[in-house]
């Protein structure tokens, strides 16, 4: 699969998860769970959930109760967000497993993981952009500011794509290797959290 594709799917879950619009609502992934397809939809609808619930808790007028509440489904969904990133990340670990590296291959910055998390949440970008730049009760110049930061995201596609599939042809070349690392989320760990551990 190339990132044009990984893209694809992406913008499949956020079109459906836009036939209901609710934080509510539970995937309903149309691919196979033995295809990585499966896995970008997951990826993408937990992304998509998580960004509509950040507008909802930046209501000014929002409820100080329901308000605590959704920040803590925010922080298990960055939990899922990042456990299934790194799950990814064992999937291309897997992969590329019987790569021949060469000597002269360096680590890149970042893994295909991760880059493909952030092309998840600028597909999310790119579809709400474009909400507002075709947003009838917005003001003309609303709209054509609009219209400009959605042409910087639609370059911004293009370059990381590019980059992303780059990244994947140097690893399969072995001029790239795959080094994992955890992200090792202090802030929901009961035993290294201060607040959690002291309360224990």
């Amino acid at each position: 699969m190339t990132s044009n594709q990984f893209f694809e799917v992406f913008e499949k879950s956020i079109l459906d998860y836009h036939i209901y619009d609710s934080i509510e609502q539970e995937a309903k992934n149309p691919y196979n769970k033995e295809d990585f397809k499966f896995l970008l939809y997951q990826k993408n609808w937990i992304d998509t959930v998580q960004w509509h619930l950040e507008d909802i808790i930046r209501d000014p007028k929002i409820d100080p109760k329901e308000a605590l509440k959704i920040k803590r489904i925010i922080d298990a969904s960055n939990q899922k967000r990042t456990d299934l990133v790194e799950f990814i990340d064992g999937y291309f670990l897997q992969k590329y497993k019987n790569v021949k590296v060469l000597d002269t291959a360096t680590i890149n910055t970042e893994t295909i993981a991760w880059a493909i998390d952030r092309l998840s949440i600028l597909a999310l970008k790119i579809f709400h952009m474009k909400e507002e730049a075709n947003r009838e009760s917005a003001e003309e110049k609303h709209k054509f500011n609009c219209q400009n930061k959605l042409g910087v995201l639609k370059d911004q596609k293009k370059d990381l794509c590019g980059a992303i599939d780059q990244l994947i042809q140097d690893i399969e070349e072995g001029k790239k290797y795959i080094k994992v690392y955890k992200q090792m989320k202090m802030y929901n760990d009961e035993d290294l959290n201060p607040v959690l551990y002291k309360t224990k």
